[in-house]
């Protein structure tokens, strides 16, 4: 998993960074790097890449900024507001309708909701956290370890859904309460590319959905009334 293997580098530039308490960046800004507190993009205004170290990150409606990165914190982006990569460590991320995401979008501990009309570019990742997706677009696939993943009505998958073997990390967690990560498909849910399990996951399709093949091992199939 990317991220991942990018944590140490992550860690090691945002503590660089000098700046302390909270901040509210603006067009005059650019890049806007913190070590403790939380920063937000006014809506409408545009600013360069977006970092904190321990605080949350929030990117108003119709914004434009480059990377979005925090270590622990949550973030959250707006409307309609256009970004590129998205990380954090030890947070959610919540992305409202309509928002374009020109590259990756990444946790490791935290869940991930996309609204309607959302547009990744590139793919979600994380390890522990539950996925939501409400009728929006990611192209380069979704990858998790021990998180459930719900595709809503309208959401297109495009790369697949790869779910990685929990290879007794400590900080990756194990089974989520005991059992199976749980992988529902919605009707009016479109995946393309292969479903790759690398551990058993129980999966509830809806009927007259289509899925592609099966690689690895194979899932725990339910009908999803």
């Amino acid at each position: 998993m990317k991220l991942v293997t990018r944590c140490a580098l992550t860690l090691a530039y945002a503590w660089s960074a000098v700046a302390l308490g909270s901040t509210t960046a603006d067009a005059s800004l650019g890049n806007v790097s913190k070590v403790n507190g939380s920063v937000r993009v006014e809506a409408g205004q545009q600013a360069g890449s977006v970092s904190t170290v321990n605080g949350s990150v929030t990117i108003g409606a119709d914004a434009r900024t480059g990377e979005v990165e925090t270590v622990n914190g949550s973030v959250r982006i707006e409307e309609r507001a256009i970004v590129d990569d998205v990380e954090t460590v030890n947070g959610g991320i919540s992305v409202a309708a309509g928002v374009e995401v020109r590259g990756d979008l990444e946790t490791v501990n935290g869940s991930i909701t996309l609204r309607e009309g959302v547009r990744v570019a590139g793919s979600l990742e994380n390890v522990n956290g539950d996925m939501l997706l409400e009728g929006a677009e990611v192209q380069e696939g979704i990858e998790t370890v021990n998180g459930d993943i719900r595709l809503a009505a309208g959401t297109r998958v495009l790369g697949g859904i790869h779910v990685e073997e929990n290879r007794n990390i400590s900080w990756f967690g194990s089974k989520k309460n005991g059992r199976n990560p749980r992988i529902t498909v919605e009707s009016g849910a479109v995946v393309q590319g292969p479903l790759h399990f690398e551990r058993e996951v129980d999966l509830y399709v809806a009927p007259g959905v289509t899925l592609p093949e099966v690689q690895g091992v194979p899932p725990k199939r339910y009908t999803l009334n």
